[in-house]
This record gives structure tokens, sequence and C-alpha cells, in this order.
């Protein structure tokens, strides 16, 4: 495959997204400008100023109409996508280190960074979808999350019944999405949960840790349905959407640790796993250092990822990618192996 790079951001990218048509991507990164591609050839689209401080997140809505950013300047942001117009700007204490629109694009939620006197918060507003209309600054819910660590990263469930949280000591979380009721709790890693994507229903979802494994989770019970082990932290994970059935692992050392070393050492690759085998089929190369992101189109026809050093690559799959039977391949390897004496027949 070869890459598209979408050479625009001056320091390390932090997450992103493509738009639900899958046409467009948006990212964001520790300068403070919000940036839009075109996925097919990776002309810049434009650009939302506004941002005082390093971005931390970035998400669209499901008609592509409203883009919500957060970051270090301690605002979360509403912006029209078509024309880069900031439509609103929520204040908080802290930096916003996750944003999320909820399935039908009516609700949008943030969560705060925990600091000295501050605790790590879900805030939850409704949004009018008419980027015309007056936004809303009072939230419909917040949730003080006191007795749990840090949170990490958020997201909302199918018709959001749940808000389901990642955590600094490696546990995932689901919150009743009208009431801010702790329902379920589960130590799924043993390190800090580095992301949480879901799956095309949001009945499912992954969760990336700093404890070198990517784990499948159901929704509803939180109960962990497959694991994904490399050998080096990931800091994020995607589901390919049907019919291939795969995930993508993106992470890397960090890169304090790798000043010294090549790419090839410090591991800056994103891993492709067969989602139901659990086996690494592949890898692909290219960034200069950890992945800090990866994102797959709606469509499953590309994907894209953020790294350290500064670029987005976007990669479209050749079509040996969607022809490719991992499930007839594993079965003839396993018959090959059980039964040598017929791979003379085979051949």
């Amino acid at each position: 495959m070869r890459p598209i790079l979408l050479q625009g951001h001056e320091r390390a990218l932090t997450q992103v997204v493509f738009s639900k048509e899958g046409d467009l991507i948006f990212s964001v990164s520790k300068d403070h400008i919000p940036s839009a591609w075109y996925a097919a050839n990776g002309e810049r689209f434009g650009a939302y100023k506004g941002h005082q401080g390093a971005l931390w997140t970035v998400d669209v809505d499901p008609t592509t109409t409203l883009l919500a950013t957060g970051g270090a300047d301690n605002t979360m942001r509403l912006w029209e996508v078509k024309t880069g117009r900031e439509i609103k700007k929520w204040e908080f204490n802290t930096s916003i280190r996750r944003c999320e629109f909820s399935e039908d694009g009516r609700q949008l939620l943030g969560v705060t960074e925990k600091r000295t006197g501050q605790l790590s918060n879900i805030f939850v507003y409704d949004i009018n979808p008419d980027p015309e209309a007056e936004q809303t600054s009072e939230e419909s819910l917040k949730i003080v999350v006191e007795d749990l660590p840090r949170v990490t990263v958020a997201g909302f469930s199918a018709l959001s019944h749940y808000i389901v949280t990642g955590h600094d000591s490696g546990s995932v979380a689901q919150w009743d999405a009208k009431t801010g009721e702790l329902l379920n709790e589960v130590f799924s890693h043993e390190e800090s949960v580095m992301d949480l994507q879901w799956s095309a229903d949001r009945t499912y979802f992954i969760t990336a840790s700093k404890d070198k494994t990517a784990k499948l989770h159901d929704a509803t019970t939180l109960e962990v349905l497959k694991t994904y082990v490399a050998d080096t932290p990931i800091n994020s994970a995607a589901i390919t959407p049907e019919p291939t059935n795969y995930v993508i692992l993106g992470g890397g050392q960090a890169a304090m640790d790798v000043t010294t070393t090549s790419a090839r050492q410090g591991k800056f690759e994103a891993r492709f796993y067969h989602k139901i085998f659990e086996d690494e089929i592949g890898r692909v190369r290219g960034h200069f250092g950890p992945l800090n992101y990866v994102a797959v189109s709606p469509d499953g026809k590309c994907y894209c990822s953020g790294g350290e050093d500064g670029y987005v690559r976007v990669h479209h799959f050749d079509p040996p990618y969607f022809d490719f039977k991992y499930e007839v391949e594993r079965e003839k390897a396993r018959e090959v192996k059980d039964h040598p004496e017929r791979l003379e027949d085979r051949l």
C-alpha cells in the first residue's frame, strides 16, 4: 500500500477521525489548529482556528455538520465543518482529554483532566444539529468521578444507554447515560487505558493499553471477548467494519526511550490482528515515532495513523486485502501440520 502523507501539523498527532461517509479526515495535534483533509487524495480541506494550546481530542457528528475539539486551553469547542466557524465554546477548570458525539449526534461528552484540586469529570451537553442554532451552556449530565482513578477515555454505547470510561488504573467502567450512576467496573488491563473505539453498531468496543495489549469488550456486560498481545505499549486500537475481521493496533516505545534507536527498534508499526483468532497477520511501517492514534474509515477501504513524528499517513487497501480469506488459509496450515503426508497431494 502506497501511503498518502498529510503534512500540516507542526507537532505530534494526538487523534484522527473519519467522517461518517469516510471522505474526510479530521486531525488534532499538540499544535493548536485542528485540520480537515480529503481522504481520497490527502488535500487539505480546511483548518479551525481559535484554540490557544495543545489539542488532545476531536470528533465529528454523524452528518459531518459539526466538529468538536478539546485541549490544554481548558476549552471544548464546537465548529461548523464546512465554514470553519466557531459555534460554541465551553470553558473548564482543567484541560479536555476526550470528547465524543453520541450515535445520533444529539449529545456531546467531554472528559476533564485530573489535576491538583480538580477531579477527572465527565460532562454531557445536549447538541442542536442546526449550526445556526444557539447551543446550551449548561450540561445535561455531570458525572463526578471521585472513587475511581483518572478517566483517560470515554464514549457512548449504542442508543446512548451507557457511557463507558477507561481509567489510569487499567479498569473499564460503565455508567448510566441518563442518571450518571456507576453500574459496573472491570479491571481489564494492568496499566493505563490509552484508547477506546467502538464497533460500527456500538455493541462492543476495543481498548488499548500501555500493558502491551488491546482487548475487545461487550458494551453491556464489559466482558472481555478477545485479547490481542503485542511486544510494545499500545496507544490506540481500531476495529475494521464487516466483512473484514481485523483489528488494527498502533503504538511503540515512548519517544524519550527511543531517541537513540531506529524506527525498527522502536517498533513504530501499525499491527493487524485477526479479530476472531487473535493472531497477528501483518504490520505496516513508515512512521518515525510512536503511533499515537489509528482510525479506520467506516466503509473499511482505508485506515490512517497519526504519529509522534507529526504526520498522518493514509493507507488505501489493495484488492488482495479484501480477497484474502484468513480462515481458509489458517485451516490449510493446520491440516498440513496435522497431516504432512497430504502436502504432496495438495501441491
